[in-house]
């Protein structure tokens, strides 16, 4: 995978990660800090295996990791109907 593509899935990962943590604030609680938060995509293999690779680097260097497991939320495309009289 190239780096850009590596970096832009991550970017959208975090983000989805952000509206989650948003509505459920306790969740943030859970995350110690001085962590590194590494995300796993369910849904996407590919990218998981790259962040995983990451965070076991981060942990052969000492570092503690805490993995969060997303799914890609489902869009929520509605569908708009004009009435006129």
């Amino acid at each position: 995978m190239k780096r850009t593509d590596l970096v832009k899935k991550n970017l959208d990962l975090l983000n989805d990660f952000m509206r989650y943590a948003f509505d459920n604030p306790e969740i943030l609680d859970k995350i110690p800090l001085g962590v590194h938060v590494v995300i796993l995509p369910i849904d996407d293999p590919e990218l998981t295996r790259e962040n995983r690779r990451l965070a076991d680097s981060l942990l052969d260097r000492g570092e503690k990791v805490v993995l969060i497991k997303l799914k890609k939320p489902e869009v929520v495309a509605p569908e708009l109907e004009l009435l006129t009289a």
